[in-house]
Parts: C-alpha cells; sequence; structure tokens
C-alpha cells in the first residue's frame, strides 16, 4: 500500500545531524529508517555546511518525503552555538527548499512533548519511548539518530490535528475543506 505521507525528520548539528524517516498511512505510522551524517573528521565549516546540504539532498531523492520536519535551533545561553546550529538547519532547509518540499520547523520542547508529554525530557527518554511505540529493532547508534525520529513523529502528530491552527486556536475553516460531509 501506497503511504499517505513520507517524513523526513531532521535534528541539525555541525558534528553530528540525525535524520529519521516515517511513513504514515491512514493515521498509522510505520518506521522506515534513521541514520546520521557525522561531520567529526571536518574541520572547516563550511565544508559542513556542503556535506550537510548534499546529505539531505540524497535522503530527499531516496526516500522521496512528501514534508521535512526539522528542529529549531534552541536558545542557550552560548550564542555562537545557537548561530552555528542555525546554520546547518539552514543548510538542511536550502536542500529541502531546492526540492520544492514543504518545510515544518519544531522547537526542541515541542517535540519531546510530542513523544513523551513533558518538555523536559531527556534524549534517552525519548528514544527509549520511540523504540517502543514506532517498534525499531535496529539499535540508533547515535542518539541524534532517534531525535530525527522523533521530530518526524512530532510533524505527524501536529498534521493529526486539523482543529488546531499553528496558534492553538479551532481553524474550522481548514477542518470544513478536510471534512465537507460532515458538515451540513
Amino acid at each position: 500500500m501506497t503511504p499517505d505521507k513520507v517524513i523526513l525528520g531532521i535534528d541539525p548539528g555541525t558534528r553530528i545531524l540525525g535524520w529519521g524517516v516515517i511513513e504514515v498511512t491512514n493515521q498509522k505510522t510505520r518506521f522506515v529508517e534513521m541514520g546520521v551524517v557525522d561531520m567529526r573528521r571536518l574541520t572547516d565549516p563550511y565544508e559542513k555546511l556542503k556535506m550537510i546540504f548534499q546529505e539531505v539532498s540524497s535522503l530527499i531523492g531516496r526516500f522521496k518525503p512528501s514534508d521535512l520536519a526539522v528542529e529549531a535551533p534552541f536558545y542557550g545561553k552560548n550564542v555562537q552555538s545557537m548561530l552555528v546550529l542555525g546554520r546547518a538547519q539552514g543548510a538542511a532547509i536550502t536542500a529541502a527548499l531546492s526540492c520544492d518540499l514543504p518545510i515544518f520547523e519544531y522547537a526542541p520542547k515541542k517535540v519531546k512533548m510530542a513523544i513523551t508529554g513533558r518538555g523536559g525530557a531527556s534524549k534517552e527518554q525519548v528514544a527509549t519511548l520511540l523504540v517502543n511505540m514506532l517498534k525499531i529493532k535496529e539499535s540508533p547508534g547515535f542518539l541524534d539518530a532517534t531525535d530525527g525520529v522523533a521530530v518526524a513523529y512530532c510533524h505527524f502528530i501536529e498534521c493529526s490535528h486539523p482543529l488546531l491552527s499553528k496558534s492553538g486556536s479551532t481553524n474550522w475553516n481548514e477542518y470544513i475543506k478536510q471534512h465537507p460531509g460532515r458538515v451540513k
């Protein structure tokens, strides 16, 4: 059966970038694959951005996702780290834009909340729940890989609630478009 949606989730990083792919068919998710782009051997920051762009472009070509879900850089005390993560995110987003792929961005706390119900959950807690929920048999190797899957799953959860707009208020026009038979 052809999936209704294929979601590529990206956890951006300039040392390790995590990614995960899930399929959605009839509102049920199926884990496809996850992995990392390991850039620890590279020292040139521009080579890292080039690698992110190339690898994400390759993932898009391989999995043909309908959506790219990407984690937003979190605001921390180290502004330089945030800027570097923003560049990594930008390289991944540019790869999606070059393929006309819709992009959806989620804050780290929102991703953790979608998976665990707690915005302050640890990477290990997120990974454990995802492995159980999606029946993932492979070991991720890096928690960045399960973080990529978590971003994709968060996007699935967000798409599953058509009544909520980005502001959290009811979007009745969207509901009527998606469910014309329910309105008389």
